[in-house]
């Protein structure tokens, strides 16, 4: 094709990218007058209007009020249409799903939790999707975009199940056959990876761009960010911290059929923190109660968060000679039960087992982080999709 087949595109592109560019503006800090999005976008006022007009046209975005000016009639501010699209994120539990719907803007529309009752993994996603979809007020075929949250291995080629130790009846195909089910486009991620973007783009780690979040809990895993970017593995397995070896725990006796608890998970993981607290006169029915509890418990309370944080920073300090990163958030439910005291503690144990020292902060999206992440991903993709047909 010759440059003059070509040029007359050129300005398509350009308007494109304008159109691209104001609906960003719009996302990132709301409702703007048409001078306003002239000023930001470095366009003049007569392209501007034009490209206002083209987005209004759209549906994806419309007047939402006027605004004073130093001169002449007040003017029409725009905002974009939040029921444009939405998206449903989907966090799928042993024993219940937890569902968010959300619109365009990043509103949360609709929420649903369902109990699991032992089916199989399709009909409890099925009635996620239609519970939360209902509470939305919206039909399921508004959705955009599906984003399953799973503990365990997801194929970053295939984005299908690799394992999931917590959810046995999970296998290879369950994707397909939840986007045929569905009909409707269906992703699955890590959910600690989902927990790790929420810290990244909204809480503590926000304007971080080399971290990592460790998640203490019933299982333990690792959301790894560098260059702002999350980081998988080849085979989606990167961050599986439960089978890192460390002192004090026996390696796995049965690796290979994947039921055995890994070195690091048998040491810290939510079994592990109950025992310890019972040693400190400590009783709780879950590791986040007791971990909650030692805040109040005094002299025995401090020496249980002492041990607990030694006891982790074993496996943060392998972590941090690998990747060096230069913030750690500790999350997950013992983590943000823990919170700063149990995050300065471990940042104060690090410097005696490696020569890094990064900063070590609780984790600040205590609140469902991983619906929050499945939500953000999704509609970074949607966002994108909406001009990626021109």
């Amino acid at each position: 094709m010759t440059r003059q087949q070509q040029s007359p595109g050129v300005p398509q592109l350009l308007r494109l990218l304008n159109d691209r560019a104001a609906l960003n503006l719009l996302f990132t800090e709301g409702p703007k007058t048409r001078a306003q999005l002239a000023d930001a976008t470095s366009l003049s006022k007569v392209t501007a209007s034009q490209m206002v007009e083209r987005l209004e046209s759209r549906g994806l975005i419309e007047a939402v009020g006027t605004r004073a000016g130093n001169r002449g009639p007040n003017a029409t501010v725009y905002a974009v249409v939040g029921g444009y699209a939405h998206v449903a994120g989907i966090e799928v539990g042993a024993e219940s799903v937890s569902a968010a719907c959300c619109d365009l803007v990043g509103n949360v529309v609709g929420r649903a939790e369902i109990e699991t009752n032992d089916e199989e993994p399709g009909v409890a996603i099925r009635r996620a999707v239609a519970a939360v979809a209902h509470d939305a007020k919206i039909e399921q075929s508004q959705l955009w975009r599906v984003m399953l949250a799973t503990p365990g291995l997801i194929d970053p080629v295939s984005n299908d199940v690799g394992f999931a130790w917590d959810l046995p009846t999970w296998h290879r195909g369950v994707r397909d056959a939840l986007q045929n089910e569905l009909q409707r486009p269906v992703v699955i991620e890590n959910d600690v990876n989902l927990a790790a973007v929420a810290e990244h783009r909204d809480g503590a780690a926000k304007g971080t761009d080399d971290v990592v979040y460790v998640w203490f809990g019933r299982g333990l895993g690792l959301g790894v960010i560098l260059g702002g970017k999350l980081h998988r593995g080849v085979t989606g397995g990167a961050g599986e911290i439960g089978y890192l070896t460390v002192p004090g725990s026996p390696l796995p006796d049965d690796f290979v059929k994947r039921r055995a608890k890994g070195s690091f998970q048998r040491f810290v993981g939510a079994d592990a923190v109950v025992e310890l607290a019972e040693e400190y006169g400590i009783s709780a029915a879950s590791a986040s109660e007791a971990v909650g509890l030692a805040h109040n418990s005094g002299d025995k309370g401090e020496r249980f968060f002492e041990v607990l944080a030694t006891r982790m920073a074993t496996g943060v300090a392998s972590i941090c000679a690998v990747l060096d990163p230069s913030l750690v958030v500790v999350g997950g439910e013992v983590g943000y039960a823990g919170g700063q005291t149990l995050a300065s503690l471990i940042g104060a144990e690090l410097p005696r087992i490696v020569p890094m020292s990064p900063r070590v902060v609780a984790g600040a999206l205590p609140l469902h982080p991983v619906l929050q992440g499945a939500i953000r991903m999704s509609l970074d993709v949607v966002r994108e999709e909406i001009f990626a047909t021109e």
